[in-house]
């Protein structure tokens, strides 16, 4: 009796793998249609491939069914149980991806021609790197295999940073195209540059069906700017790493670095327990793909575009205007501002990193 019931518990099972075996394999295919449409300029092909949505979603529709039906009938727990989790979810990342070349098909009706030269190859890198990431992301997820979905996942960020460079590149070189078409290209590259967010989403469920690991919590890299490095920029920095040191990589920089750190500040941070080291003051002196690995970039004294002219397209800004530091002043008036600035920095900085990461992000 319990053999049968096994048997009958994997058979269902496999019958669910072999319904999303086929579904990824239905959204990679349309996906390299939707491409091949845009860049032909072949009509007929992108409203087929329209039409081809419609059973992506019957049979998303018919794999949650499944799904519940398996919780309802099997009672599955540990291991069972994170498979049809993952399923469930896979499963809406997998339709979205769907909707994606959907998307691409319609912008690609709307085009007066098909992209060509430069922004042909453009769309052609782009799209080669979304897809190959969601065919490893979709095998790993199909064999079970937690390292294969791992080693994907680290595709993503590069994908990210084409995304940022082409972006840059439409705004720049608009040539010919009318502002709608370019906004309808823009679509495009957004649209692929989700391709590879979700299949990074499907690599992190194959990773928590095979391992039970979930999600690591992210870690967000923040730049913290001033004019000379010397002060304000280096007491956020600071706070940020002693008070926030597994929610962030924090750096700091100026405009034009002085040639040490404000003695004053460092007597001051000392005292309240904070160790500069042999930190010395930095220049800005990022390139563009440098910066838009920042998450956050902070100017604490000016506006952020007179550091920063062209900021990364995912990359937020923020200013704390908080004036200067105290030079100059006799010993009580520099420790009383001091202290002024370090409380309101303190406060910004636990505003910002709780923003990020929630109330657990100490």
């Amino acid at each position: 009796m319990a053999h049968h019931y096994e048997q009958r518990l994997e058979n269902d099972l496999n019958r669910i793998r072999e319904r999303v075996a086929t579904m990824g394999s239905l959204v990679q295919e349309s996906l390299k249609n939707a491409v091949h449409a845009l860049l032909t300029g072949n009509d007929k092909l992108a409203s087929a491939t329209i039409l081809s949505d419609m059973p992506i979603n019957r049979m998303m529709r018919e794999i949650d069914a499944l799904c519940h039906r398996f919780i309802a009938v099997h009672l599955p727990s540990a291991g069972h149980l994170r498979i049809i989790s993952s399923v469930i979810r896979t499963n809406i990342e997998l339709e979205r991806i769907g909707d994606y070349a959907v998307t691409i098909c319609r912008e690609s009706v709307q085009l007066p021609n098909p992209p060509k030269g430069a922004l042909a190859s453009k769309v052609e890198l782009m799209a080669d790197e979304a897809r190959r990431m969601l065919t490893q992301a979709t095998e790993a997820f199909n064999q079970g295999n937690a390292e294969a979905a791992r080693a994907t996942m680290g595709m993503a960020a590069q994908i990210d940073r084409t995304f940022g460079t082409i972006f840059d590149e439409l705004v720049h070189e608009q040539g010919d195209w009318e502002l709608k078409d370019i906004m309808g290209l823009f679509v495009v590259f957004h649209r692929l540059e989700r391709v590879a967010a979700q299949s990074k989403n499907i690599c992190e469920e194959t990773v928590f069906a095979v391992t039970g690991q979930t999600k690591a919590p992210k870690t967000y890299r923040v730049l913290f700017l001033d004019q000379d490095n010397s002060c304000l920029s280096q007491m956020a920095e600071a706070i940020a790493r002693k008070n926030y040191p597994n929610s962030g990589k924090y750096s700091s920089a100026g405009r034009q670095a002085a040639e040490k750190i404000n003695p004053a500040l460092d007597e001051f941070l000392q005292q309240r327990g904070f160790d500069l080291g042999q930190m010395l003051p930095s220049n800005l002196d990022l390139a563009p793909p440098e910066l838009a690995d920042f998450h956050v970039i902070v100017s604490l004294q000016g506006p952020i575009m007179s550091y920063v002219p062209e900021l990364p397209f995912h990359t937020v800004r923020l200013e704390w205007d908080l004036g200067s530091c105290p030079t100059g002043l006799p010993e009580a008036e520099t420790q009383q501002r001091l202290e002024e600035l370090y409380r309101e920095i303190a406060a910004n900085v636990q505003e910002l990193m709780e923003t990020l990461r929630g109330e657990e992000a100490n």
